[in-house]
């Protein structure tokens, strides 16, 4: 009887020792005896007690937050940047065998790249070429985490905070340049009307009675408003056609 249990007991002892279960997501790395065999998984795996060691890998998409630095740009701007990184293992045994812990080290590489590369950028650029910055880091973390078994899939700028100083100068930056591309709007608004006003003026040059019945427009236009007391200047070039009329009845009767 007690060699029953006994038995039974140990039979526990090696199943529970032996079998690991690995979900979709994760690898085994599977060391036999110090050496490298293989990784397996996902599902069921057996293992020879004492003999075998499994270190489990996640396959899983890793988001990690690169802490603020301090980086000086190229055109000696002091500013503080941060960073995201999405990256995945791809190989599991490189992941633990080249590495001791990959995500430590991705953090410090991602650490160092950050303030190499944008150190080397101006901060216009800085600000306004975020997709440029962010290829060249993920270039870059790419190239050297591949000997570990690790994709970078993408890398993202976060915050670029800026000193007060610069802040507000860049404030009066933006103000002027909106003050200068009113004055041009403005400016171009005059010339135009200025053209319009000119071409009109030939018209009417060319046209004596088009000024008379561009007067009696503005009187109708006065007229509508219902204003008590309308003045009203009459050039004299108004009459120089009746004057003319005149002089010339006056010629004929003369004849």
């Amino acid at each position: 009887m007690y060699t029953l249990i006994s038995i039974l007991v140990v039979t526990v002892f090696f199943l529970s020792a032996a079998i690991r279960i690995l979900n979709e997501y994760e690898r085994g790395v599977i060391f036999r005896l110090g050496r490298v065999i293989q990784a397996k998984g996902p599902g069921l795996i057996i293992l020879i007690p004492v003999v075998d060691k499994m270190v489990k890998v996640s396959m899983r998409l890793i988001a990690m937050d690169v802490d603020p630095q301090d980086v000086i740009s190229r055109d000696n701007v002091s500013v503080k940047v941060n960073a995201v990184i999405y990256f995945r293992v791809v190989d599991p045994t490189k992941a633990i065998v080249e590495v001791e812990d990959y995500g430590y080290a991705m953090s410090q590489l991602a650490q160092t790249t950050l303030r190499s590369v944008c150190g080397q950028a101006e901060l216009d650029e800085l600000l306004s070429a975020r997709d440029k910055i962010n290829s060249q880091l993920q270039e870059i973390l790419d190239l050297h985490t591949d000997p570990w078994g690790i994709k970078v899939a993408t890398v993202e700028l976060k915050h670029i905070d800026l000193p007060q100083e610069m802040q507000r100068s860049m404030a009066k930056q933006a103000e002027a340049e909106r003050e200068r591309r009113a004055k041009i709007i403005n400016a171009d608004g005059e010339f135009q009307a200025a053209t319009k006003l000119a071409e009109a003026a030939e018209i009417i040059g060319e046209h004596p009675m088009a000024l008379q019945l561009r007067y009696l427009q503005t009187m109708r236009e006065m007229s509508a408003e219902q204003n008590t007391t309308t003045i009203f200047p009459f050039p004299i070039d108004l009459f120089q056609p009746f004057l003319k009329l005149m002089d010339k009845g006056k010629k004929e009767g003369d004849k």
